[in-house]
């Protein structure tokens, strides 16, 4: 879970509203990425009064990405009153590209505990919105939508609903060229199959994908081997298996299957992978240019070899 809240969102640095005395000594509304919140818990006022005075201080015509951070109470009630705060808003923020909701540290909230909503009324609302991100998995939805804008999807959390991407993958968004998704573990929530994936993989429904990050999982090896066979990776820049609980099996197949030495990065980092094995990836896919990532962030010495002892980056 971040320890910080997001300092840079959709190339433009995050400036914090809430706490801000008033419109004096702003900066331009288009400038940076406004982060709006209240107090997770015992908040004095609800994020949608928040938003009114963030509204009477700030041109919203010309604001291009907003943060959600915390709502009240967000570990037992999800963001409905954002939803409808900023749908209703949809016309005066006709310049919105980049919305992220959750923007919540473990302080705030642990990432287990942020209770989500469904969130296909933002996309339909805003559709010129190009980047979209989520944090929190507990209640969240994602009904399919056609969406021709989009260009980034994020979805943080321990435990993904194999509902969401199924979702995600059932909906229509040929623009989409970088696609995020922590899956965590099934005691946060996790049920997301490998045959979740396989519209990601296919190659075929999201057909401008460049970036694919499938990842935080405990099917990790699982995920890695569906990816060596995948028609998606011929045409991918960067693939991202990090944070879960990669180890040789998933490896091995990678470097058995379809040839990554077109990537431009390759992100393995928080692994299980064997010191041999490691060597193998680093001179096949270093020595043709690609960015190999096996920093193991301690896991392997945590693990001590033994399988039972692995664990995913972020769950709780």
């Amino acid at each position: 879970m971040p320890s910080d809240s997001l300092t840079e969102f959709h190339g433009l640095p995050t400036f914090d509203f809430s706490g801000a005395p008033g419109a004096q000594g702003l900066p331009p509304a288009d400038s940076v990425a406004w982060r709006v919140w209240v107090e997770s818990y015992d908040a004095e006022i609800p994020w949608d009064k928040e938003f009114d005075r963030f509204a009477e201080a700030v041109d919203l015509s010309r604001v291009r990405a907003l943060v959600v951070g915390a709502w009240s109470d967000a570990y037992e009630s999800g963001p409905d009153e954002v939803v409808k705060a900023l749908t209703g808003a949809r016309d005066r923020l006709a310049s919105l590209r980049a919305l992220f909701v959750g923007d919540m540290t473990f302080e705030e909230c642990e990432i287990s505990w942020i209770n989500q909503t469904q969130v296909a009324p933002l996309l339909r609302a805003f559709p010129a919105l190009e980047e979209f991100g989520v944090r929190g998995g507990q209640e969240l939805g994602f009904d399919p939508v056609d969406h021709a804008s989009l260009r980034a999807l994020r979805i943080e959390t321990g435990g993904l609903d194999g509902a969401v991407v199924r979702g995600i993958g059932a909906s229509t968004l040929p623009a989409l060229e970088r696609l995020d998704l922590w899956l965590g573990v099934e005691d946060y929530g996790g049920t997301t199959t490998v045959a979740d994936l396989a519209p990601f993989l296919s190659g075929e429904r999201f057909p401008a994908l460049r970036h694919l990050a499938l990842h935080n999982s405990e099917l990790q090896d699982e995920i890695a081997v569906a990816c060596a066979s995948a028609p998606v990776v011929a045409r991918l820049e960067t693939l991202d298996l990090s944070m879960g609980t990669l180890g040789d099996t998933g490896a091995e197949a990678l470097l058995a299957g379809r040839p990554l030495t077109h990537l431009r990065r390759l992100d393995l980092s928080h692994h299980y992978i064997s010191a041999a094995l490691q060597e193998r990836i680093t001179a096949e896919l270093t020595g043709a240019g690609v960015e190999v990532d096996l920093d193991d962030d301690g896991a392997r010495e945590d693990a001590e070899g033994d399988e039972d002892f692995r664990y995913v980056a972020v769950a709780e």
